[in-house]
């Protein structure tokens, strides 16, 4: 792997802005109206259960990648084979987030522009960005982290000032009850986005100080799932249920509807900028993680020479991986959270630790 080393604070930055990505742009949790906050706070409570799952594994093996240490547990060609599959993994959910970058430029600001040209755009930069090592990549996540958070600041003031808060619109509260929230979160809001956090399992052996790992990650989480949630409230309060649940991009929505005087008005520019910085390190972190464990499994010394084609792999899956935007979503409800993000997330990394806990007390109990 690449000899770099990041802070508490870089990490715990790059959680942030990884987490909140492109969940904060959707409608999450919408198949229960107005009870949407409370599903994305339940994701969270699950998700942080989640990680220390790869928290313990991380604590068995604080100097290897989830690549390395799944040919410690499982042998060298299974732990390999399994090893290919998160690479692929990785990469389908890097193009997977680079099509919502796309969809969503192309639909709003850049209609004549073609979804290829904007995507291309987006990977080169990624491509260049992290040719040039992981630690300048978490430097720049600290300069766009005070401008995301001065952006939404700037826009929950606009949004309170223009009177669009209506807080009558999430009542009542869990009017079906509890079953479909949990519901909600076991299929949809446990796995995307804090179930994703998997994916750091990649990059926790370059934090400087391991102490620090829980309460940096777990931190980072829970201001994550926050953010997400109040987002998901001040959607709700603006738009109403119905349209909350209608629209693809509810918060671009939401801007969209403020007006201060008849001078304040048309900011999808805040949107605009959240959704290039957002997008930008969700994809940049998946694709890292793509390109250093294709390096680690196939022995490459040097992994920045697979950077360009695993790059032109994710830009060619996200314009491929669906006819149109309907075709995609509806993938990535059914077939996605099922098929990937239960095996990828929860199920093969629960074997690990059982594995590797059976192995690690058989060390400790046997004569010296």
């Amino acid at each position: 792997m690449e000899k770099a080393k990041v802070s508490g604070f870089q990490l715990f930055v790059l959680i942030v802005l990884f987490e909140m990505g492109s969940a904060i742009l959707l409608g999450l949790g919408s198949e229960v109206k107005q009870d949407a906050w409370i599903a994305i706070l339940f994701g969270l409570a699950g998700g942080i259960i989640v990680f220390f799952i790869y928290y313990r594994l991380y604590m068995y093996y604080p100097d290897l990648p989830l690549t390395s240490y799944l040919q410690k547990i499982l042998g060298k060609w299974l732990g390999r084979l399994i090893g290919f599959f998160y690479i692929v993994n990785f990469i389908y959910l890097a193009s997977r987030v680079l099509r919502d970058f796309g969809e969503l430029l192309t639909t709003t600001i850049y209609n004549s522009t073609p979804l290829f040209v904007i995507n291309t755009l987006m990977i080169l930069t990624i491509i260049y960005g992290l040719h040039k090592g992981f630690e300048v990549i978490a430097r720049v996540g600290e300069i766009y982290f005070g401008v995301v958070y001065l952006t939404a600041i700037l826009g929950m003031l606009l949004i309170t000032f223009s009177g669009l808060i209506h807080l009558s619109n999430l009542t009542p509260i869990l009017e079906n009850g509890l079953k479909p929230v949990i519901k909600t979160s076991l299929t949809q809001t446990i796995n995307f986005p804090f179930g994703e956090m998997v994916v750091f399992t990649m990059l926790l052996p370059f934090l400087n100080d391991k102490k620090k790992a829980k309460i940096v990650c777990v931190g980072g989480m829970i201001l994550a799932g926050i953010n997400i949630a109040i987002t998901a409230v001040v959607n709700i309060s603006v738009l109403g249920v119905d349209l909350f649940r209608r629209s693809s991009f509810p918060l671009l929505n939401t801007i969209g509807r403020i007006q201060i005087a008849d001078f304040i008005e048309r900011l999808d520019v805040l949107f605009m900028l959240y959704l290039i910085i957002g997008g930008f390190f969700k994809i940049a972190i998946y694709y890292y993680a793509a390109v250093a464990g294709a390096a680690d499994i196939f022995q490459f010394k040097d992994q920045r020479k697979l950077g360009f084609p695993i790059g032109m792999l994710v830009l060619f899956s996200s314009i491929t991986i669906a006819s149109n935007f309907a075709e995609f979503l509806k993938e990535g409800l059914i077939f996605v959270p099922i098929y990937l993000l239960w095996p990828f997330q929860i199920i093969i990394p629960s074997i690990l630790l059982i594995i590797a806990f059976i192995r690690n007390r058989k060390k400790q109990t046997s004569p010296a």
